[in-house]
């Protein structure tokens, strides 16, 4: 079992930015990939960024330009460095991880709101 532990949502202007975290704590193996995804109420869950060990990572063409993820592969973290924010950014953003120790697993954050005001 992985618990997956957001912070640093919050409410901010269009243009300005926000620092989202992700820490797995009490995790004792390393979490081959890390990313989040948003949903925005009444829609489906849209996928955001990814980072992987090894340094690879990948972002939605929503985003891109504007987010960075990045991730501590020791302290098994992951950010989501959020600038140029604009209100179609307006969500619930979660965490995941998933990976492969014995079998497939496919873990959640509770999510954490972010809210871009016009």
């Amino acid at each position: 079992q992985v618990r997956l532990v957001e912070s640093g949502g919050g409410l901010v202007q269009a243009g300005g930015s926000l620092r989202l975290s992700c820490a797995a704590p009490g995790t004792s193996f390393s979490l081959d990939t890390m990313g989040w995804y948003r949903q925005v109420l009444g829609k489906q869950r849209e996928w955001v960024a990814t980072a992987v060990v090894g340094g690879i990572t990948s972002y939605a063409d929503s985003v891109k330009g504007r987010f960075t993820i990045s991730r501590d592969n020791t302290s098994n973290t992951v950010d989501l460095q959020m600038n140029a924010l604009n209100p179609e950014d307006t969500g619930v953003y979660y965490c995941y991880t998933r990976g492969f120790r014995g079998g497939y697993f496919d873990y959640w954050g509770q999510g954490t709101q972010v809210t871009v005001s016009s």
